[in-house]
C-alpha cells in the first residue's frame, strides 16, 4: 500500500498534558503531587478508559473527567481528597487554551521528516473546540493541510463520519491514507470502520495483545511511511 496522506491524532501523539501546570494547580488547592508522579500515572489511566464499553457509553469530554481522576489516584492522591476545585480550575484553563500544550522534543523533527517525504498531513482529533488556536500558539499549524477538531465538526471518533470529514478536508484518498492515534477503541476502531489503515502509537507496550499494527513513537511511524513512498 502506498501512503500519500497521514492523519494524526493530536493528544497523546503530538501534544501532551502540561503536568507542571496540573501540579501547580493542585498545589494551590492544598494537594501536593509532583509533575513526574502525574506523568508516570498517565499511561495506565489512559489505558483504563480505553475499553469498548466505556468508549461506546461516553463522550470524549466524559472520559476526560475519569482520566484525570485516575491519574490523580495513580499519582498518590487519596480517593477522598477534595479535588473538585482543582478540576474546575483545570477545566477552565483547558476550555480557553487547551491543557494539552506540551510538545515533546521529537515531534517537530518527525513532522519535518514526514513533510520531506512528500506526504499530506492532517489532524483528526477529538478535542474541545480550541485545537486550531492551540496549534497556532505552538507553531504546529504550518505542518498540516487540515486540522479537524471533533467539537467544531460536531462528531467525534470512533464515528467513521469524523474520518470522512477529515478525508474530504484533506482531499485525501482513502486507499492511500493511514491514521495514527493512541487509543485503540477510539482511533483504531474508528479508522477501520472508515476503511482506513490504522497504526497505534503505543510507547509503553500496553496493547501488545491487541490486533493492531503498533509503533513506539513518531520516528517509527516515519519509517513505515518512508517504506511506502
Amino acid at each position: 500500500m502506498a501512503i500519500d496522506t497521514v492523519l494524526l491524532d493530536a493528544g497523546g501523539v503530538l501534544v501532551f498534558p502540561n503536568w507542571d501546570r496540573v501540579s501547580s494547580t493542585l498545589a494551590r488547592h492544598g494537594l501536593a503531587v509532583s509533575p513526574d508522579a502525574l506523568r508516570a500515572a498517565e499511561p495506565q489511566a489512559k489505558f483504563a478508559i480505553d475499553t469498548a464499553r466505556h468508549v461506546a457509553a461516553t463522550s470524549d469530554a466524559d472520559r476526560g473527567s475519569r482520566y484525570f481522576r485516575l491519574v490523580f489516584s495513580g499519582a498518590g492522591i487519596p480517593p477522598d481528597a477534595p479535588i473538585q476545585a482543582a478540576l474546575d480550575d483545570l477545566w477552565a484553563y483547558h476550555t480557553e487554551h487547551n491543557l494539552w500544550e506540551e510538545v515533546p522534543a521529537g515531534v517537530r523533527p518527525a513532522l519535518e521528516r514526514l513533510r520531506t517525504l512528500g506526504v499530506r498531513l492532517a489532524i483528526a482529533s477529538n478535542a474541545n473546540g480550541v485545537l486550531h488556536r492551540l496549534f497556532d500558539r505552538l507553531d504546529l499549524t504550518r505542518y498540516f493541510c487540515a486540522i479537524c477538531d471533533s467539537c467544531v465538526e460536531g462528531v467525534e471518533k470512533p464515528d467513521p463520519r469524523f474520518f470522512e470529514i477529515v478525508l474530504e478536508r484533506a482531499q485525501a484518498a482513502r486507499e492511500t491514507t493511514i491514521h495514527a492515534g493512541d487509543l485503540y477503541h477510539v482511533d483504531i476502531v474508528g479508522a477501520r470502520n472508515a476503511g482506513l489503515r490504522p497504526v497505534l502509537i503505543d510507547p509503553h507496550d500496553l496493547y501488545r495483545e491487541y490486533d493492531v499494527e503498533r509503533v513506539r513513537d513518531l520516528d517509527a511511524l516515519v519509517e513505515i511511511v518512508a517504506e511506502r513512498r
